[in-house]
């Protein structure tokens, strides 16, 4: 499946996404919320799992891709978290530095 919105494309994320993703997960500051940048072998291993849950879950992370380019931006969609002993499902984005305050996040969730 794909979703579109005015300038983006949300789409299921490959394992050509991996240089993109590189980009975004080895980067300290957009990474905050992990603790920390990922390494290659991490960040591969993320992705696959990601990969996974597609078949698994039917659902997951999308690749967040701009219309006008092409490119690769980051990352938006649902995923199940553990909570209070439980399982609850999250709405979650991580976009490059570059692409912070243009209101991609808030397209891409919205559009979800």
């Amino acid at each position: 499946m794909i979703l579109e919105t005015a300038r983006l494309i949300l789409r299921e994320m490959t394992q050509e996404d991996f240089p993109a993703l590189r980009k975004i997960f080895q980067d300290k500051e957009v990474m905050y919320a992990y603790e920390g940048a990922f390494s290659l072998i991490e960040a591969q291993v993320w992705l696959d799992r990601q990969i996974e849950r597609y078949r698994k879950e039917g659902f997951g992370l999308w690749a967040v891709v701009l219309k006008e380019s092409g490119e690769m931006i980051g990352q938006c969609g649902l995923t199940m978290q553990g909570y209070k002993g439980g399982q609850v499902l999250e709405v979650g984005y991580l976009f490059r530095k570059e692409s912070w305050h243009y209101g991609y996040a808030s397209e891409a969730g919205y559009r979800l």
